[in-house]
């Protein structure tokens, strides 16, 4: 019987792993150097903590349960963990807290030819704060975030879900999922087709049409007729826009037809966007989300929160195409070689002071049942650097490989 991970999963070589560190690696130093601090939460989670921000169905959520017979989830995303924990295990903070994560998460997908389940992200929550600075800051750190990874051809497609939900207010309660799923997949024909007023199909027809460059879009807006409370979040949408776009290192695509995670936002939300040989590849997305830690505060309490993930996945296939990411795993640096019995301990104690240096120094030590060839051919394999052979009562022998 061959053995194989179970279905959805999958195994991470060695050489996958140092590929994963890289992107890791530059993403943390961008998150430490801005102030973000890394969090931990649990794998698993409550159901009810899982739905509780309607940010995921319960069909996507791989389930368990344990000997209380609680529901309990492989968590599907961490920002409700996060917002979870913040509010229950952070009692007393002070705010602004600024977290970043490196995770696994689980989705389940409707497949029948084993599709991946198991993803990694890597993202920041910014609690505590709302507003346009927030904002602004949320949106800049994933630029420089894309710069340290030199990603440079990706495009910020921004929307906005509170004016999102106003405009589609106006539709019958009825034909409301209809309505948002014809937008959010821009199709004319499904739009066109339902029961609607002619006003309404005209209203539906130019929500349609809020997407593209930010101009063109703010200009199809003052087409329509709108409260306070939109004229306050445009304005907003507006100061912005152009704040990022001072910055010189914004191509914005301005989408109000970006509702896929209308029920999750409540401000702004957004994708990052790349193409690959063609193909256009979504590596990040996220928002603001003011009405969610108040759901798991012991008062009720709304805190104020935006944050984003990048989508290792699609960075990798971005990375890769691009030979950025390393094409070997580390190579061992030393490898010491004890002679006779009488010298394992000087070759222990020799090892152990190659290890002790201010920077990374690989060491291995030869296991034996090998020969002084046979040791040359292993280096040679595994590209070592150097070999130090040792005897007890007598210095090292250094060799370069």
């Amino acid at each position: 019987m061959v053995y194989q991970p179970a279905a959805g999963a999958r195994d991470l070589l060695p050489l996958d792993v140092a590929q994963k560190r890289w992107i890791e690696d530059r993403l943390q130093q961008v998150f430490h150097r801005w102030g973000y601090h890394q969090i931990i939460t649990s794998t698993l989670e409550r159901m009810d903590t899982l739905m509780a921000g309607g940010a995921i169905g319960r069909r996507a959520v791989l389930k368990l349960q344990n000997d209380e017979q609680e529901e309990l989830g492989l968590r599907p995303e961490l920002t409700a963990s996060i917002a979870r924990t913040a509010v229950t295990r952070m009692a007393g903070a002070v705010y602004p807290q600024r977290l970043y994560y490196n995770a696994n998460v689980f989705q389940r997908r409707e497949s029948k030819h084993n599709r991946q389940q198991e993803f990694y992200q890597s993202g920041v929550e910014l609690l505590g704060s709302r507003g346009l600075l927030a904002n602004a800051e949320i949106l800049l750190l994933v630029s420089e975030s894309l710069a340290a990874l030199s990603l440079n051809n990706w495009h910020l497609v921004l929307g906005e879900a509170g004016i999102t939900r106003s405009l589609l207010e106006a539709f019958p309660a009825k034909l409301l999922d209809s309505v948002r799923n014809a937008i959010a997949n821009l199709d004319r024909v499904a739009l066109d087709e339902l029961p609607l007023t002619d006003e309404l199909h005209e209203r539906a027809r130019l929500m349609l049409d809020l997407r593209g460059r930010p101009e063109v879009v703010f200009a199809r807006m003052a087409n329509l007729v709108l409260e306070p409370a939109q004229l306050e979040a445009v304005n907003g949408l507006k100061s912005l826009v152009e704040l990022l776009e001072s910055s010189g290192n914004f191509s914005i695509i301005l989408d109000l037809s970006l509702i896929q995670t209308f029920d999750y936002y409540t401000g702004i939300v957004f994708e990052v966007v790349t193409n690959a040989d063609g193909q256009s590849i979504s590596i990040g997305r996220g928002g603001r989300y003011d009405n969610l830690l108040g759901l798991y505060h012991p008062q009720a309490e709304n805190i104020p929160g935006i944050g984003f993930v990048f989508l290792l996945d699609g960075l990798y296939q971005i990375l890769s195409v691009s030979q950025q990411l390393p094409q070997t795993t580390p190579a061992t640096n030393w490898l010491v070689v004890a002679l006779s019995p009488q010298a394992y301990n000087t070759a222990f104690a020799y090892s152990a002071k190659l290890r002790n240096s201010t920077h990374l120094v690989r060491v291995e030590m030869d296991l034996g049942e090998r020969d002084e060839k046979a040791i040359r051919e292993y280096a040679v394999r595994r590209g070592i650097g150097q070999i130090a052979w040792i005897k007890a009562d007598a210095p090292p022998v250094i060799e370069s490989v």
